[in-house]
């Protein structure tokens, strides 16, 4: 690893910054890893969009369908490829907490940057705080890579933000990504100040969230390689705008991807979210590859759709 335990904190603050995308993983039509379109990937996503770092194994590369030893080659083909140009986030999220540990020690073996963990499914449990406090430092004490908490409504709950502040004083918790409404981590953010990233995946709210909470890290999702191209990188573009306080031109620049965003809300069925932003990556020329179970993929009618609002929404190839 690149820092201990104790530095953990202040290298996230140093080098966990900038636009990190969550990465679709592509599996063959018989169900196996692409593991050459996830390499082909991963080099576009660095070398072309300027993307600083990848959440790789998360619940957009469908992590729940792989196998362990899976995950683990995810995590070592993510690790090979961004070396000392991008970071990596594993995500070590299971129910099993003994899983979660193994993948822990093999993401720092392999040279990850740091790892997700999610908030576990609490069956019948109404008064969290404690348990999900004792959750995470098991972790932490277990564990010497740099480990950002993950709150999201699939959990069942959400995490409140005065539990997240007394998780974030754990020496090694360096992050949160936190998929709740935004009162929650504007209030959060305002309760910890810089002692740990709080980002949230909605990229409609990024520009804002630079301006208004100082934030530094979008932690992550699809986005960052399906609004942009090699010809047109305007994310990245209003980002360094936001980051250099020209905010006026930041907004422009946002505000111009407008039709884009538009083109994937209107044409993503509610139930096939993962083979909709897969089809999208295959119309910029990524590799999109296959779903696997439970995940339906996309009609042909729904692919006519989806390519037909792709040829309107302006983005340059």
């Amino acid at each position: 690893m690149k820092y201990t335990k104790s530095e953990a904190k202040d290298y996230a603050r140093e080098t966990m910054r900038g636009i990190w995308a969550a990465a679709l993983n592509p599996f063959h039509t018989d169900g196996s890893f692409n593991e050459a379109g996830l390499r082909q990937n991963i080099r576009h996503w660095i070398d072309d969009l300027e993307i600083q770092g990848l959440f790789i194994a998360g619940k957009q590369g469908e992590f729940f369908s792989m196998s362990l030893e899976e995950r683990k080659r995810n995590m070592t083909i993510a690790v090979e490829e961004c070396g000392e140009a991008a970071g990596t986030i594993m995500s070590i999220s299971d129910q099993n907490v003994n899983t979660v540990l193994e993948l822990g020690l093999y993401a720092q073996s392999c040279g990850a940057d740091y790892v997700v963990v999610h908030a576990p499914v609490l069956s019948f449990c109404h008064d969290r705080d404690e348990v999900l406090y004792n959750y995470y430092k098991y972790l932490c004490d277990r564990l010497d890579i740099g480990i950002a908490m993950w709150s999201h409504p699939d959990s069942g709950y959400l995490m409140e933000p005065e539990t997240c502040a007394r998780i974030a004083e754990l020496p090694n918790i360096v992050a949160i990504k936190y998929s709740v409404p935004r009162d929650m981590y504007v209030r959060l953010t305002h309760m910890i100040g810089d002692k740990i990233h709080v980002s949230t995946s909605l990229e409609d709210d990024w520009l804002d969230n630079i301006q208004e909470l100082n934030w530094k890290l979008y932690l992550c999702s699809s986005p960052p390689y399906q609004l942009q191209t090699k010809n047109d990188k305007r994310m990245h573009e209003y980002t360094e705008l936001a980051f250099a306080g020209k905010m006026d031109q930041a907004r422009k620049v946002r505000d111009s991807l407008d039709p884009v965003r538009a083109a994937i809300k209107r044409t993503k069925p509610g139930g096939k979210p993962t083979a909709h932003g897969k089809y999208w990556q295959e119309l910029l020329g990524q590799v999109g590859g296959a779903v696997r179970h439970p995940m339906l993929e996309l009609s042909q009618a729904e692919k006519d759709a989806t390519r037909a609002a792709f040829e309107q929404c302006g983005l340059q190839l």
